[in-house]
């Protein structure tokens, strides 16, 4: 077990660790050779350019020493900006995100002032553990928790009492940062301009009608169930194939510039390469004529194959998105049944464009149960495989258990450094390095799961990994931790003895999250803001692969809030701050730091590094908010059961209430501020669509609505010389009509292929022109220039 000797000997590392950290990052980003690397986040708003520096050293070292005297300035730097300027910034996910760490502050710093002057002094005062030091594993730091107060003593009303203090103060913050989060939500959808999403919604599981195609059945249907408001709607396609040979066709076009480049440089001499594989061998070829031979390849593949997805009825998948005339008609479709049997024509609020996994609509909709039930059975079966490395990492902090069975062990421990570095520091980050994988692994599974939008397979990723931190990191590291801390006594005492072991041994356990807590949260947190692998990562690039500005662009992966790793780590501190908040408080100072200091560095990421994929306008906050509550009903739980060990029986019911009133607390809140992020008032529907109207009465939705979920099959190819044809008519828009571009539309091509438009106004008026441009490609394709946008699939 931990003492307070190896609590300092893993502080002392975790905060040089720390410091060390800041120190390097502090001096690296003024480098400007990573500058693309700490500050990608204006790179692609347009509002920072590579710093100029005279002279070869000049390119790669800062060489003004005066900057060099304020290296620290990052700092309040990352305070400047006021929460409306971030929001404009960064988006509302980003805001309601750091939001979560300030609300830990506001509930952990009075109750670690209380804690500490109240609690600690009383748990002192008991003295059990004086007593039983010869039958337990104990040392000096649990002396200052629960476990060293005697049965029976009338101190367990303190405890029970900061309970309660605690309950409430928690329920209260939760209220005002729901009431606040709920209302910031609510405005930031009024005040924005209009989205796409707002008009669309996404319809799954199409019946299929015979002698009807998919795209008649979704037309006729909603042009009888919504008559006024219906506009047109948009096919899926399953283009997985496709989407291969595009990426393969990026590559290809990637070193076809560059050769390019290399030969704009140096006239004289035409680059060569090999044909074997990756250049190493075969016969050398001249390398623009190789690549732009392997492109028209391509080309008449890509146009093979995208002919066969538009010829094929099995390529249409069962699902539309369908597009309204104004947010209210959306409104009221994502919002109600459609059908009679309810899981055939299921709606939902489409995600905006850039939030779409194009890859899982292709799924059949019969297939998803199935998919959730066998990767629910897989994620199990993960949980309880990881207790495996879990009971190791407790094997390690509790050696003096292990020493007291096998004696051999004792040479080991009788070196004191060596001592405290494996109890103090080596568990936490063993742990560490066990979880290091598992968001990648839970991940996949999630895209199994079939989740058609990214943000939903972040949340559904988060909350399979709180899941696993609550049993494995929490439960099982108390579980097999008390195990193994208390494995002497477990053999040598009489059963009815253990249940008072395990409820001396919990609160003792504070010491392993102490040291998880620094590791994690402190030096974790500054090695974040490092960006020691994204920095390696990019400077290989850009010296073994970046050919083109375009690549310089992709190397520097900003990346982006990690929702499905971070959330659930957030939520295990709110957890292990309201567990120990009576049990053991000496824990809440090191919670207040990973607080304090994550919001600091969290804060300047937003700022200057992440550019997020999606805005979900804070979904992810009702699900933050019920795992607060949980922690809150789960330290109340734990906190009975430890004193019914401490023979208190007449004091525990006066925690029954705590739960009950938790729990009430809770559907409160769901029932009052949950629809706000899930259901989108009609009221506020009908606001916004009448100051459209009278703001532009003139407006055409359905040019501006007509590509904005256009399939990535239609949106991979730009044809330079067919673009004035393929304009011409491709939603049956009237030319002298204005037109505006939806957001999607802006960022791929400023005049998509053909495809198909159904009109509500005509059901037989609409245009099939993707045949004959397919056909036109195939004679004249080696004459076309094509790029693709990167879309995801």
């Amino acid at each position: 077990m931990a003492t307070l000797s190896d609590i300092g000997v893993s502080a002392l590392i975790n905060i040089l660790s720390a410091i060390a950290f800041l120190l390097a990052f502090a001096l690296l980003r003024i480098q400007p050779i990573n500058d693309r690397v700490y500050f990608p986040k204006w790179y692609i708003k347009g509002e920072r350019k590579s710093p100029r520096r005279s002279g070869f050293v000049g390119k790669f070292v800062n060489l003004n020493l005066k900057t060099y005297l304020t290296f620290l300035n990052w700092m309040p730097q990352a305070l400047m900006m006021s929460e409306d300027q971030l929001t404009e910034h960064a988006g509302f996910d980003s805001v309601v995100f750091l939001r979560i760490y300030t609300l830990g502050l506001k509930i952990f710093v009075p109750m670690t002032i209380l804690a500490i002057l109240i609690l600690i002094p009383v748990n002192v005062s008991g003295g059990t553990l004086f007593f039983l030091r010869k039958e337990l594993v104990t040392s000096n730091i649990d002396k200052l928790s629960i476990s060293n107060v005697q049965p029976k003593s009338v101190k367990f009303f303190f405890h029970i009492s900061m309970q309660y203090l605690f309950t409430f103060w928690t329920c209260f913050m939760l209220y005002m940062e729901y009431d606040k989060v709920a209302t910031m939500r609510l405005n930031f959808l009024a005040s924005q301009g209009r989205r796409v999403e707002q008009f669309s919604v996404l319809v799954r599981n199409v019946p299929q009608v015979s002698g009807r195609s998919v795209s008649d059945s979704v037309d006729y249907f909603f042009k009888k169930n919504h008559p006024s408001t219906y506009l047109c709607h948009q096919l899926v396609y399953n283009a997985n194939k496709f989407a291969r040979l595009v990426r393969k066709r990026y590559r290809i076009q990637n070193w076809l510039d560059y050769n390019q480049l290399k030969f704009e440089r140096h006239p004289d001499k035409r680059p060569t390469t090999k044909k074997g594989f990756l250049g190493l061998w075969g016969e050398r070829v001249d390398s623009i004529d190789f690549y732009n031979e392997q492109l028209q390849e391509l080309d008449i593949k890509l146009t093979m194959e995208r002919q066969k997805i538009l010829k094929d009825p099995k390529s249409v998948m069962p699902v539309a998105f369908v597009s309204f005339n104004s947010r209210w008609g959306a409104a009221v479709c994502a919002q109600t049944q459609q059908s009679k049997n309810p899981i055939l024509w299921l709606t939902s609020w489409a995600p905006e464009p850039h939030d779409v996994y194009w890859h899982n609509l292709a799924i059949p909709f019969v297939s998803l149960s199935i998919r959730k039930l066998v990767i629910g059975i897989s994620v199990f079966a993960l949980v309880f495989f990881y207790m495996v490395p879990i009971a190791i990492v407790q094997s390690l902090a509790n050696l003096e258990g292990l020493e007291k069975v096998a004696p051999f062990l004792r040479p080991v421990m009788e070196l004191k450094f060596i001592k405290s570095l494996i109890q103090g520091f080596l568990p936490g980050l063993a742990l560490k390095v066990f979880l290091y994988f598992l968001p990648a692994i839970l991940m996949v599974m999630s895209k199994i799961e079939g989740h058609v939008a990214f943000s939903s397979l972040e949340r559904r990723t988060a909350s399979k990994y709180y899941y696993f931190m609550l049993v494995n990191v929490f439960l099982g590291s108390i579980v097999a931790g008390t195990a193994f801390q208390q494995l002497h006594a477990f053999l040598h005492q009489s059963p009815s003895q253990i249940p008072r072991t395990i409820g001396i041994s919990i609160p003792m356990k504070a010491t392993f999250f102490i040291t998880y807590i620094m590791i994690d949260g402190w030096a974790g947190i500054a090695s974040e803001i490092l960006r020691l692998k994204p920095l390696v990562i990019y400077q290989l690039k850009n010296m073994f692969l970046v050919k083109t500005e375009r690549d310089r662009e992709r190397a520097m992966g900003p990346g982006s809030v990690d929702f499905p790793e971070t959330l659930p780590s957030l939520q295990l501190y709110f957890l292990l701050g309201l567990v120990y908040a009576v049990v053991t408080p000496i824990l809440l100072p090191f919670i207040l730091v990973f607080f304090l200091f994550a919001y600091l560095v969290y804060r300047h990421q937003v700022i200057n590094v992440y550019n997020q994929r999606y805005e979900s306008v804070g979904a992810f906050w009702p699900h933050v908010h019920s795992r607060i509550i949980a922690s809150l009903v789960i330290s109340q739980l734990l906190l009975m059961g430890l004193l019914s060990t401490k023979e208190a029986v007449k004091s525990t019911p006066l925690l029954i209430i705590l739960p009950i009133l938790t729990w009430a607390f809770h559907k409160y809140c769901k029932s009052r501020f949950e629809p706000a992020f899930s259901k989108y008032p009609l009221e506020e529907a009908m606001d916004k669509d009448t100051q459209d109207h009278a703001a532009e009465p003139n407006l055409n939705l359905k040019s501006y609505l007509a590509n904005a979920y256009l399939h990535p099959i239609f949106q991979s190819f730009e044809e330079v010389e067919l673009e004035e044809v393929v304009r011409v008519d491709a939603v049956r828009v009237d030319k002298h009509q204005p037109q505006i571009l939806s957001p999607s539309t802006r960022e791929s091509s400023p005049s998509p292929p053909p495809h198909y438009a159904y009109s509500h106004d005509d059901m037989q008026s609409y245009s099939y022109y993707g045949e004959q441009y397919v056909e036109s490609l195939d004679v004249e394709s080696s004459h076309h220039n094509y790029h693709y946008y990167g879309y995801n699939y």
